[in-house]
């Protein structure tokens, strides 16, 4: 999954749809995900989240970009030729931490520990990078023009190969028998729902932000209803918490 990808990035820093022939000095540089250290890259890449986030893909623009970032237009031209390589490079990277929490699993793991940890590192993620989760919901509720391959080539293998580590608990008896893309898709939204729909959680409770109580209450929840609903029971443990 990591190196899928990163395939998916290989156009973040080379437009590969630039011309050889008008463009013989290609600049062969690859945005790794995981590995940036370069100061500018990841100020780039934080103000990108924020501007796609406001403005969307349409109303986002380089200038605009650079002014949040606090840097000069032609330092984001050095990382990323066009637009669209950015807002790809900003999207692979949202899915690549989401997708992380279950690329290690294996048919010999408690599934109770797994989706326990993966419903809470995704309640801990949506609520440390809420634009995030809002950016990746926006492409995907327009259709996602910019990441459709990836969703086809990449993200519908991935699933696919996880289901088969699902299938093998239940044919263990180790959980219910139930849909393990159905299962997928319930842990997504509903951990993705509170980053989402924040405005409307925190008004309707009336508070003025998320607060470390209220994650934690919200991860037990969400693992002791998913979890006991496949026949599982939710591993006792402290709270972690989240900085």
């Amino acid at each position: 999954m990591k190196e899928n990808g990163s395939e998916l990035l290989q156009g973040a820093i080379v437009d590969a749809s630039v011309d050889a022939s008008a463009n013989a000095t290609v600049d062969a540089r690859k945005y790794k995900r995981g590995s940036i250290r370069d100061n500018n890259l990841e100020k780039i890449l934080d103000a990108a989240h924020d501007e796609f986030v406001l403005q969307g893909y349409s109303g986002a623009s380089i200038q605009a970009i650079a002014d949040r970032a606090g840097l000069p237009k032609a330092n984001i031209h050095y990382y990323f030729k066009r637009k669209t390589n950015l807002y790809v490079a900003v999207l692979d990277n949202i899915l690549s931490l989401w997708n992380d929490y279950l690329d290690e699993i294996d048919v010999d793991d408690d599934p109770a520990e797994v989706l326990d940890n993966l419903i809470r590192s995704k309640v801990a993620f949506s609520y440390s990078n809420p634009k995030a989760s809002k950016l990746f919901a926006m492409e995907i509720i327009q259709g996602a023009p910019h990441l459709k391959d990836y969703l086809r080539n990449e993200l519908r293998p991935w699933v696919r190969s996880k289901m088969k580590v699902l299938d093998t608990w239940i044919a263990q008896g180790k959980m219910a028998a139930i849909d393990p893309v159905y299962l997928i898709f319930l842990i997504w939204s509903s951990t993705q729902h509170y980053a989402d729909f924040d405005t409307q959680v925190l008004t309707v409770m009336n508070r003025a932000e998320y607060e470390q109580e209220m994650i934690d209450d919200i991860a037990s929840f969400l693992s002791g209803v998913i979890l006991r609903g496949i026949g599982l029971e939710p591993p006792a443990r402290k709270e972690r918490k989240i900085n």
